[in-house]
C-alpha cells in the first residue's frame, strides 16, 4: 500500500496529506484483495448434528449441508415457509384500557397493571407464527465401502460447500451452492472412474403434501401449517432435477436411481405462495418449475461462474488479517474445541490463534449475504437455516435486540445491499403497524412491538412482561437512517422519510406526563425482558425507550431539514425531544436502567440484556471524549451486568468494551464468545440452543475494535488488543459515503487510506491524535501516524502507543 512521507504531507497544503495517488485504487464497494486468504471451515468427518453441518444460502433458500460419504443430507428452508397466513392480531380492547394502565403504572401499582395488560392489550392469538423447515433432499451410495482422505469444506470466498473422499480406489467430489442469481440450489457429485457413480435421491419433506417422481424431477406439492388458531394458507412447492450423461436413471417409488454414473447433477427450486404479508396468490409449482428449467439449460458450469462471481462481488469487498499462527492448519472443530472453557473469560489460548477471529469476521459476513439478499425476506433468528417445524422462539424476528443485531455488521463491512430486506419488512410494518396503533392506541403514525413475523404482525405478544415495549419499530428505524448515513443518497432519503416522520408521529401522541416533573415518557413499557424490583418488567419511561426515542426525533428533524419538508414537525420533535428523561447515573455509579434507581435490587444483576446501554452502541449518545461521566456509568453497569451471558449477549458486551476503548475486555469476550460453548463446530452461535445474532453481533464488535463510525468521526484503532500486535483490515465502510484500509504493525498505526463517494469532510482520531481531512469523489487519501496531531490538553483519549 503506499504511504507519504512526513514531507510529502506537509506539502499536501490545506487539504493535509491527500493526494490522488498514481496507482489504480480499489473503487468504492468494489471487491478488495482477499483472494489468497484462506476465508475456509473444515473438517475431517461428516457432521454428526445439525450444528455441524454448513450452511449455504441465497437470501431465499438455504441448505445445511451434511457432508455425509455413503448418505449426503441437505436440509432444506425456503424463507417465506411460515405457519399460518395473513392475520390481524390488534386487540380491540387495549385503547379502552389504555387509560387504566397508565395510571395503575403511575401509582406504582405494576403487578395490577401487568395483569390488566395481559387482560385486554396483548395480540389475539398470543403467539406469532413460527418459520418451518421445507424438509431434506437425501443422496444415498449404496455401493460404497470405507472411506480415506476424507475431507468437508466451507470456501467463504465461493460461498461453496466440498466434500471429498476415497472409497475402494474411487476419489469422490461433491459440490453444492445456492445461487442468488440463478435462485436454485445446485449438487454436482463425480468421480475419477468413468461409471462409477451410483445415487438415490429422495425427497423427505417437512411439509403436508405429496412427492412424486416425474421423469428426471422428483417433485413435492403441499402447503404450510397452521398454528395458535391461524389457518395454514401458504402452498410450497420443492423441484429437483436430476442430470447424469450417459447414466441410467430409473424411478422406484418416490426415489431416483442413477447408476453408471460419473458425474451427476441435482438442481433444486423451492418456493412458497407467499408474495406479500397480505398476499399468498403465488404459484410456486410453476416458479420451481420456470427455474429448474432455465439452470438446467445453462448448466453446471455456467451456474457456478455465475455464483462466484455473485458472491465475490459482495465478500471480496473487505479482508481482514490479524496474524497467523501454526493453529490456523487445524480443522475448525479442533480450533474452536482448543480455546479457554466457558467459565473463563482469561482466553490465553485465542491469543495463539487470531487468524480464527479473521474467520468468524468473514463467516459473519457470508451468513448475512447468505441469509439476506435483495429480494429475500430479512435474516430471522436463524439466519435462513432451521430443522423443526417449531423451533426456539418461532425463529422469526424479535425486534427488541436481535433483529437489529443481525444487521449491526451491514454498513461497516460493505454489505449494504443486505440490508434491503430489512428496508422492505419495516415498510410493511409502517402499514401493519398504523393499523395497531390506531386500533390499539387511537394514535397516527405506526408502531411495532418486541417481535413480528411473516404476516407482519405488530401487536404486543407472549405475555405483558416480554410484549409490551412499543419502541421496537423505533429501532428498526435506525437502520433506515444508518442506510442513509453510510450512502448519502438523497433518493433513498426521501423514501424512508415518511417511515421515519410517522414513526414519531405514533410517539407525539401516545407520550404522556411522568407525575410531578415536565418529562414526558412512554407508558406502559419495559426495559426489554428484564424484571424490576416491583415483581413486574412493567414501568414508564425506561432509559432504553428515552435513548431510542432521541435518535428517532434526531433523525426526523435531520431528515426534514435535508429534504426541506415538515419544518412545523420539526420543531415539534425537537419539543418533544428535549422533554424526554435524560440519562442519569444511580447512587452505585450505574447508568440508570429506569426513572428509578431500581438497578442493584432487580432480581436478576446478571441478565443478558443490556437495554439501558443502546446509547452507547450501537447509538453514539454516550462515548468517552463527549459524555465521559456516563460513558463511566455505563462501564459500572456492565462490570455490574458481568460477562456471564448469551451468545448475542456477549456479543453486545463486546461492542460495548470496544466503544468504552478496552481492547483486552473486549478479546477476553471473544475468547468467551468463540470457545466451544458459544460456538458450535460449524461456528453457529448458540444462546444456546442456535441463535445467529451472536455471529452476526461478533463480527461487528471485531469491526468495531478496530474502527468506529460516529457521525463524521472515525477512531481508528480505539479497542485494539495486545493479542494482534500486526494487522490490516481493508474496505471498512465509514459514515458519509466513504471507505477506508488500515495497517498497524507491533501494536502502532502505519498507515490509513481513504477514499469517498461524495464531497464531505472528516476527522480522525488516532490515540489522543487527530486529523481533519477533506475528499472530493474519487480522491484518495494515505496518511501515517506523523500526520496526526495531538488534541488540546485535557483529551479522554488516550495517548497514542509507541
Amino acid at each position: 500500500m503506499d504511504t507519504l512521507s512526513r514531507r510529502q504531507a506537509m506539502k499536501a497544503g490545506t487539504a493535509g496529506a491527500a493526494v490522488l495517488l498514481s496507482g489504480p485504487a480499489a473503487a468504492i464497494g468494489q471487491p478488495r484483495v482477499g483472494a489468497d486468504h484462506p476465508w475456509r471451515l473444515w473438517y475431517r468427518q461428516p457432521a454428526a448434528a445439525w450444528t455441524e453441518a454448513l450452511p449455504i444460502g441465497n437470501g431465499r433458500v438455504g441448505a445445511m449441508v451434511f457432508g455425509g460419504a455413503a448418505s449426503e443430507r441437505l436440509q432444506l428452508n425456503c424463507d417465506t415457509l411460515y405457519a399460518g397466513g395473513p392475520y390481524r392480531p390488534n386487540s380491540p380492547e387495549a385503547h379502552g384500557a389504555l387509560a387504566d394502565i397508565r395510571r395503575m403504572v403511575f401509582e406504582g401499582r405494576y403487578a395490577e397493571a401487568e395483569a390488566l395488560i395481559n387482560a385486554r392489550m396483548m395480540a389475539r392469538p398470543l403467539k406469532q407464527m413460527p418459520y418451518q423447515t421445507a424438509g431434506d433432499l437425501t443422496f444415498t451410495l449404496p455401493a460404497l465401502a470405507t472411506t480415506d482422505r476424507y475431507e468437508r469444506a466451507l470456501d467463504l470466498d465461493t460461498a461453496i460447500a466440498r466434500v471429498s473422499f476415497t472409497s475402494a480406489g474411487v476419489h469422490h467430489v461433491r459440490e453444492v451452492f445456492a445461487s442468488a442469481i440463478d435462485g436454485v440450489i445446485a449438487v454436482r457429485l463425480t468421480v475419477d472412474r468413468p461409471g462409477a457413480l451410483d445415487v438415490a435421491v429422495a425427497l423427505q419433506p417437512g411439509q403436508v403434501g405429496k412427492t412424486e417422481a416425474r421423469g428426471a424431477d422428483l417433485v413435492f406439492l403441499g402447503h404450510n401449517q397452521p398454528s395458535s388458531g391461524i389457518d395454514a394458507k401458504l402452498s410450497l412447492a420443492i423441484r429437483a432435477r436430476i442430470i447424469a450423461p450417459g447414466a441410467r436413471i430409473a424411478v422406484e417409488g418416490d426415489t431416483l436411481v442413477v447408476r453408471g454414473a460419473t458425474e451427476m447433477v441435482a438442481i433444486v427450486a423451492l418456493d412458497t405462495s407467499h408474495r406479500r404479508y397480505d398476499d399468498v396468490s403465488g404459484k410456486p409449482a410453476d416458479v420451481t418449475a420456470a427455474a429448474i428449467d432455465r439452470a438446467a439449460r445453462k448448466g453446471w458450469n455456467a451456474l457456478r461462474e455465475a455464483h462466484v462471481t455473485e458472491h465475490r462481488r459482495l465478500f471480496r469487498r473487505m479482508t481482514i488479517d490479524l496474524g497467523r499462527t501454526a493453529a490456523a492448519d487445524r480443522p475448525t472443530d479442533v480450533r474452536i474445541a482448543a480455546l479457554t472453557s466457558p467459565d473463563s473469560l482469561s482466553a490465553p489460548s485465542l491469543a495463539a490463534d487470531p487468524a480464527l477471529v479473521a474467520l468468524y469476521h468473514q463467516f459473519g459476513r457470508y451468513l448475512l449475504i447468505a441469509s439476506s439478499h435483495a429480494g429475500s425476506q430479512p435474516a430471522n433468528l436463524q439466519g435462513i437455516w432451521n430443522d423443526s417445524n417449531r423451533p426456539p422462539w418461532d425463529s422469526k424476528y424479535t425486534i427488541n435486540i436481535n433483529t437489529e443485531m443481525n444487521y449491526w455488521p451491514a454498513e461497516p463491512t460493505g454489505l449494504a445491499e443486505c440490508v434491503e430486506p430489512l428496508i422492505r419488512m419495516v415498510e410493511d410494518l409502517a402499514v401493519t403497524g398504523a393499523e395497531t396503533a390506531r386500533v390499539m392506541y387511537g394514535a397516527r403514525g405506526w408502531v411495532a412491538h418486541h417481535n413480528t413475523d411473516l404476516w407482519r404482525a405488530t401487536a404486543p405478544i407472549d405475555g405483558a412482561q416480554w410484549g409490551m415495549w412499543p419502541t421496537g419499530g423505533a429501532w428498526l428505524c435506525l437502520h433506515l437512517w444508518d442506510r442513509w448515513d453510510y450512502g448519502r443518497d438523497p433518493a433513498f432519503l426521501r423514501r424512508i422519510y415518511p417511515l421515519l416522520r410517522d414513526a414519531a408521529l405514533f410517539f407525539l401522541d401516545t407520550l404522556v406526563r411522568y407525575p410531578g416533573t415536565d418529562w414526558l415518557v412512554t407508558n406502559p413499557s419495559l426495559s426489554p425482558e428484564n424484571q424490576h424490583p416491583h415483581r413486574s418488567s412493567i414501568c414508564a419511561g425506561p432509559t432504553m425507550d428515552m435513548q431510542i426515542l432521541r435518535d428517532l426525533f434526531d433523525h426526523v428533524a435531520a431528515a426534514a431539514a435535508i429534504l426541506g419538508t415538515d419544518a412545523s414537525l420539526a420543531k415539534e420533535v425537537a419539543a418533544a425531544r428535549a422533554r424526554l428523561v435524560p440519562n442519569r447515573i444511580g447512587a452505585q455509579g450505574q447508568l440508570m436502567e429506569w426513572i428509578e434507581d431500581w438497578d442493584l435490587d432487580a432480581p436478576d444483576l446478571q441478565h443478558r440484556h443490556v437495554s439501558h446501554l443502546y446509547g452507547l452502541y450501537p447509538s453514539a449518545q454516550i462515548s468517552l471524549d463527549e459524555t465521559p461521566a456516563l460513558a463511566n456509568a455505563a462501564r459500572r453497569s456492565l462490570r455490574i451486568r458481568s460477562d456471564n451471558a448469551t451468545g448475542w449477549g456477549l456479543a453486545w458486551r463486546l461492542n460495548l468494551w470496544a466503544r468504552l476503548d478496552d481492547g483486552e475486555h473486549a478479546h477476553a469476550i471473544l475468547g468467551h464468545l468463540l470457545g466451544p460453548g458459544r460456538t458450535y463446530p460449524n461456528m453457529f452461535d448458540p444462546h444456546p440452543p442456535f441463535q445467529i445474532d451472536g455471529n452476526f453481533g461478533g463480527t461487528a464488535g471485531i469491526t468495531e475494535m478496530l474502527v468506529r463510525s460516529r457521525g463524521q468521526t472515525i477512531d481508528l484503532l480505539p479497542a485494539l488488543p495486545g493479542a494482534w500486535p500486526d494487522g490490516s483490515i481493508q474496505g471498512v465502510r465509514v459514515r458519509g459515503a466513504a471507505e477506508l484500509d488500515l495497517a498497524w504493525n507491533a501494536g502502532v498505526l502505519q498507515h490509513v487510506r481513504m477514499q469517498s463517494a461524495i464531497s464531505e469532510t472528516w476527522t480522525l482520531h488516532y490515540g489522543d491524535r487527530q486529523h481533519r481531512v477533506t475528499l472530493s469523489p474519487g480522491q484518495t487519501l494515505t496518511l501515517n501516524p506523523a500526520d496526526f496531531r495531538r488534541q488540546d490538553p485535557g483529551s479522554n483519549r488516550p495517548a497514542v502507543p509507541g
